[in-house]
Formats: structure tokens, sequence, C-alpha cells
């Protein structure tokens, strides 16, 4: 299905973003630049830019248009039918650099992986806006996607968020997901990353993104504080 044009308008800025050409804090070219570049209404701008503010990727800035933000958000594990950032969004760091390496194996279940295969890992620890601890999260990428979206390979944050990034660069956007809730103790780097005295429970979430064939776009494990980890699920009941 083609995209619409403001569709393509907030992707070709969510490019330019993640390609380095524009940082945090930057203003983004005028909405008179853009209805010029790809002759449209300004109305049509002003949705592209909705839904990158929508997605947190950039800011209103009175006076001067729109700007990177500045503090890129991520949501815990779990729970993702909409893909906006927003919803549960929390500030975030970055921990360490990404690597290849054979994951557990659950998650090389669930990322449909042959034995001894390498996943892409990467790891976040999202907090409070107190900057509190919430939650450990490391997502790990099956090879043809790390290998399709060099980008995850970085340090630092994606600013579109990893998310919209392998959906723009592979072209595979997320289909169908499967989030599994457990509980366990935590180990001792997960306590000390918490900020909790062991031995203590946490809640474990392990959500894992399929596209429209079934495949496997990426499995992210969530550990969190059990005084902070809530499911909570709403549903209809025949008689």
């Amino acid at each position: 299905m083609p995209q619409l044009k403001y569709e393509q308008i907030a992707d070709h800025l969510r490019g330019r973003i993640t390609e380095g050409e524009f940082g945090p804090g930057d203003v983004l070219p005028s909405g008179r630049d853009l209805c010029e570049q790809f002759e449209v209404s300004r109305a049509t701008v002003i949705k592209a830019m909705d839904i990158l503010r929508h997605d947190g990727v950039v800011v209103a800035k009175q006076g001067s248009g729109f700007s990177v933000v500045d503090t890129s958000v991520a949501r815990p594990a779990g729970r993702r039918a909409s893909r906006s950032r927003i919803a549960g969004g929390r500030p975030f760091k970055r921990l360490g650099k990404p690597t290849r390496e054979t994951p557990p194996e659950r998650i090389r279940e669930a990322l449909q992986l042959a034995v001894g295969s390498d996943a892409l890992r990467r790891a976040r620890l999202v907090v409070e806006h107190d900057g509190s601890p919430h939650s450990y999260v490391v997502a790990w990428f099956p090879p043809d996607i790390a290998d399709a979206c060099p980008r995850l390979s970085d340090e630092g944050p994606i600013a579109e968020g990893t998310t919209h990034y392998v959906t723009r660069a592979t072209g595979r956007p997320p289909a169908q997901g499967a989030d599994t809730y457990t509980v366990r103790l935590a180990s001792r780097d997960e306590a000390d990353l918490l900020a909790l005295t062991l031995p203590c429970a946490v809640g474990i979430t392990l959500h894992t993104a399929y596209d429209q064939e079934g495949r496997a776009l990426v499995c992210e494990e969530g550990i969190t504080d059990s005084t902070q980890w809530e499911v909570t699920e709403r549903y209809t009941m025949g008689s």
C-alpha cells in the first residue's frame, strides 16, 4: 500500500534525524520549505509533524517551528498495540555498545534462530522522570534485521525509535506481537541496575514482534522491580 504524502514527509524527516543531519535541539525545515519541497498544503505538513510529535521525535518551539527532542523516550517491554513511543514512554539510558552474541535459549526460540546462531544485543535502562530506575530492557535482533539496519549497532539511541527505523530500513512493519509474563528472583547485576536489595523478585516481560509473514523482528526482555510491575487484562465474558 503506497504511503500517503504526510507519511512520506514524516519518514523523510525521520531518516534525516537518524542519519545525524539534525541532532537534539536542532530546528527542522520550516513548514513553508516542506510545502514547496513536497508540493503539498500546510495542513499535510502539520499532519506529518503531528506524527513525529506523537512519537516523541520532535517538539514544537514557539516562534521557530519544530526541533528534535533533547531527551529520547522509550517504553518498557510489552504491550505494543501501537507504534507510538509516547504512550507509557519514559526517559532511558543506553547501556554499553550493542554486541553480536549468542542469545539465551528462550530468546533464540522466540527469534526462530538455529542453535548456535548469534543475534544483536542492545540494552537500555528505562528510568522515571526523577531519574530512578524503572526497568532494564535487553532487545535482541535476528541477524537479517541487524545486517539490514546498521544503525542498530551504534552505541547511541536512535532518535526515531528502533521500531520505526527497522520498518523504514526493511519495509517490514510489525504486524503481530506476543508477550509472555513471568516472575523470578533478580540476579546480582539486575539488582544493581534497578537499585534493589537481594533477594528480591522481579517481573519479566518477554515481548516478540513479528512481521506480516510471521518472521521475528525483535525480542525484548524487560525486567522490572516487582513493586512497579502490574499486568491488567480486560476482556468480554460470555454467558
